[in-house]
């Protein structure tokens, strides 16, 4: 073509031609049901095991020489080019699951001695990979609100290799200003080597690469779950790195001897129906999202709501400048979150009769964590996905204990806010 597609195009086609797989007859892509490849001589098995993990034929012109399911894979290929182009990134590489996706990243980016640099409100798991088991290898995690990021710069010690942030922040949909932090990182490595540069590392997974592409804001590094948004229906585990050529060897490395691989059969799905419908999905859950949020913003018993569409969202400004698709349009997400009045004790209790009667009456609403499905999900953060928190923690990451998280999916809005409703007279 002698122009660009547009991004809903490009989630749907992909690469116009690709190296992976001979599309001459496939409209849709087969899915492999073996887990090796079959060699035609100890020679091409040789040349296989030596282009490994090498940039030039991993993600150049040349098909790859398959060997093993666990080390490359035509269909998780394919869908990496597309991720890859969807993020604005050189390279992607997938993962099991989000968590072994950030775990990769970690691994690629730190050794013994080191130290992440991380905002304090993270994903209940996360938090819990960088307290509990980055330790043991020898990692620390200093926690600094990246929220002012002109103390940035101050923080970043000469054992410093990672800043680390999610941006809208799960739970409380905080947002973090990806520019401002990078030019801060990037101010602080031009006094280090290569050796010791600081990378930038963000999870995109709540805003997704058609909403907000944190590599064009500065970041080196993003992470995703798949699982989420970039699946859709709530049917595969998967997560995924993005960042510029540099990495995708040593991604591939950590990939093979960890084993944390994105089964063929995982892909294929998120592939041929995840990411072509992204854009319908949110486009859709977006407008709902908006009038679910209004609807909570003027219910008597909610505190406050945050949701980066309403006109009184804080971060208003902030918002529209870095949560656009690549035409610009502004998209605000399918998270909301809200807080029920009440002292925290008080509140807690209130949030945990709401989503209990959730669970036992709803009918649009489904308690569940995850999130980015076609389903509208409802949890209550303090009591679920980020219970690896003790109750002080919590506070000091800005969780309040009456918080509720609300995915929205593709229910009609009416059918959410009478499910809300009548939940809400419980608290």
């Amino acid at each position: 073509m002698n122009r660009r597609p547009h991004v809903e195009s490009r989630l749907i086609h992909g690469e116009s031609s690709t190296p992976k797989w001979d599309f001459s007859h496939h409209v849709v892509p087969p899915m492999p049901s073996s887990v090796t490849f079959r060699l035609n001589s100890a020679a091409r098995g040789a040349k296989g095991f030596r282009e490994f993990a090498a940039p030039t034929s991993q993600r150049g012109k040349r098909r790859p020489i398959y060997i093993y399911d666990r080390l490359d894979e035509p269909v998780r290929g394919m869908l990496e080019e597309n991720l890859a182009a969807a993020e604005g990134a050189a390279t992607a590489v997938t993962f099991a699951s989000g968590m072994a996706a950030i775990s990769a990243a970690f691994l690629l980016t730190t050794r013994t001695g080191d130290e992440i640099v991380a905002h304090p409100t993270l994903y209940g798991c996360t938090h819990s990979l960088l307290t509990a088991w980055m330790p043991r290898l020898g990692v620390e995690t200093r926690f600094v609100d990246l929220s002012h990021p002109e103390r940035l710069g101050k923080a970043l010690g000469p054992r410093t290799r990672v800043v680390y942030l999610e941006t809208p922040v799960n739970p409380t949909l905080e947002l973090l200003d990806l520019e401002a932090i990078a030019a801060e990182v990037k101010k602080a490595n031009r006094r280090r080597t290569s050796a010791t540069r600081v990378r930038m590392i963000v999870d995109n997974t709540f805003a997704t690469p058609l909403g907000q592409r944190p590599l064009l804001h500065g970041a080196d590094l993003v992470v995703a779950s798949l699982t989420k948004h970039l699946s859709g229906f709530g049917t595969d585990l998967g997560g995924m790195v993005a960042g510029p050529a540099d990495v995708e060897q040593g991604l591939f490395l950590v990939r093979k001897d960890f084993g944390g691989v994105l089964a063929s059969k995982n892909a294929w799905p998120i592939l041929v129906y995840g990411l072509p419908t992204l854009a319908v999905r949110l486009a859709a859950q977006q407008e709902r999202a908006l009038e679910i949020a209004r609807f909570l913003e003027g219910h008597s018993k909610v505190s406050f709501v945050r949701y980066p569409g309403l006109d009184s969202f804080a971060q208003g400004p902030l918002a529209h400048r870095q949560m656009t698709d690549p035409s610009g349009r502004f998209m605000p997400g399918t998270l909301v979150y809200f807080v029920l009045k009440g002292a925290p004790a008080v509140a807690r209790h209130k949030a945990q009769r709401v989503v209990d009667h959730v669970a036992r009456k709803a009918y649009s609403l489904t308690l569940a964590v995850s999130l980015g499905h076609v389903r509208s999900l409802i949890e209550h953060p303090a009591s679920m996905t980020h219970a690896a928190l003790d109750p002080a923690a919590q506070v000091r990451a800005g969780i309040d204990p009456g918080g509720i998280r609300l995915s929205v999916g593709l229910e009609s809005p009416a059918d959410v806010i009478h499910d809300l409703d009548a939940a809400l007279a419980k608290a």
